[in-house]
């Protein structure tokens, strides 16, 4: 419902959806990626963990997951410094 409402109420914007790791290992195609080098990907995976407490008994949200997939993004839009974060795009105009 929520991301309905914000495709309405955000008509002229652009708006990035995050990719979630899940349990079932679906982690999808995203299509739009942002190139990261190596010290924005350990200072946005050192924010994760420090910002999202409620998280931390999640056994999957571990800095290793984060950073892997950072690499395998990275990997899939050959990042000059291996990472990248992904999201879904339903438009962009530029």
């Amino acid at each position: 419902m929520v991301s309905e409402l914000t495709w309405n109420t955000f008509r002229d914007h652009l708006i990035l959806e995050y990719e979630i790791p899940k349990y079932d290992g679906d982690l999808g195609r995203p299509n739009f990626f942002v190139r990261l080098d190596q010290g924005l990907a350990r200072a946005k995976t050192e924010h994760l963990l420090q910002y999202f407490p409620t998280q931390r008994g999640r056994r999957w949200f571990t800095e290793e997951l984060f950073r892997s997939m950072m690499r395998v993004r990275g990997m899939e839009c050959n990042a000059p410094d291996g990472y990248a974060e992904a999201f879904y795009c339903r438009k962009a105009a530029f």
